[in-house]
């Protein structure tokens, strides 16, 4: 089952050296996910073969503009190009008004169902809860209200091993070995364990962008598959990190050794930085699985 994130822009603040402004997709199951919304998304989803009209869910961090100046263009184009399937927005709840004062000035009538959905920016919360999938928010610690957002897979049943199984086996027996529940069938008593394979482990992944060092986080984000970190400076700039509310790659790289993650990615780089190795080195020398985001690289949540 696909399980991926593809950055669309990793810079912060303004583009340079070919990064745009901060955006990426989360493909789940062919489900995509839209976080954040910087200004030439939508250039950025067409250069990277990604379609608009799959996206399902759009998820804004924060208002600060190089996360949502995207957003109306996106949202018109979307409408524009025939889109009339429902699209969920959540976003801190002060988009709204955004939104509604750009589209009366403008003009603009979405010829699709947007469903807008505030978001608490204090306390962790589930927002989107399905069968597969659940994402919840991340308060981090930043300028302005800030939230990151937390993907996790949902318990999976266990897999069958068909060539043990008695061929005239009830389905209802099936489904409650596959629950890792036993069963008796014919006087005989089949174990979970004897008949079905674990499921593969559970996959998720965190996104946390804008932020300063926050050690809070790391209970919420603990043994995450991949993690997303904002790595604006590197450690000498430690200083300016904190007072514009960043962090440096140490500092993410520390997040992700305390929590135990299997991957950091780190991305939203100042420009200041035009070549990325000094901040990936400084990562790498405390937690070795770490990569820089380039605008259009995939990475597998694994």
């Amino acid at each position: 089952m696909v399980f991926n994130v593809t950055i669309l822009g990793c810079s912060s603040a303004t583009p340079g050296w070919g990064r745009g402004l901060p955006a990426q997709v989360v493909n789940y199951n062919e489900q995509l996910y839209l976080i954040d919304c910087g200004e030439g998304t939508q250039m950025q989803i067409q250069k990277f073969h990604l379609k608009a009209n799959r996206i399902r869910y759009i998820l804004i961090s924060h208002l600060h503009g190089d996360h949502y100046w995207g957003l109306p263009g996106l949202l018109s184009s979307m409408s524009l190009q025939g889109r009339t399937q429902p699209l969920d927005l959540y976003a801190p709840r002060e988009l709204a008004e955004i939104l509604t004062v750009q589209f009366r000035c403008t003009g603009i009538v979405l010829q699709f169902p947007l469903h807008f959905h505030a978001l608490n920016m204090e306390q962790p919360t589930v927002i989107i809860d399905n069968e597969q999938l659940s994402v919840s928010t991340l308060p981090l610690v930043h300028g302005l209200p800030t939230v990151g957002f937390l993907f996790r897979e949902k318990e999976k049943p266990r897999n069958l091993i068909k060539e043990r199984l008695p061929s005239d086996l009830p389905f209802e027996h099936l489904k409650a070995l596959k629950r890792g529940e036993n069963v008796s069938w014919q006087g005989k008593l089949l174990t979970a364990s004897d008949y079905t394979r674990p499921p593969k482990p559970l996959r998720s992944y965190a996104y946390c962008s804008d932020t300063r060092y926050h050690e809070p986080l790391i209970d919420h984000i603990k043994q995450v598959s991949l993690l997303y970190h904002e790595a604006t400076f590197a450690e000498d700039m430690a200083a300016r990190a904190y007072q514009t509310f960043h962090a440096t790659a140490k500092q993410a790289a520390t997040i992700a050794l305390k929590a135990e993650v299997k991957q950091l990615v780190l991305g939203h780089f100042s420009v200041r930085y035009r070549e990325l190795a000094p901040l990936l080195n400084e990562a790498r020398a405390i937690f070795a699985n770490t990569a820089a985001a380039t605008d259009g690289a995939t990475f597998q949540i694994a």
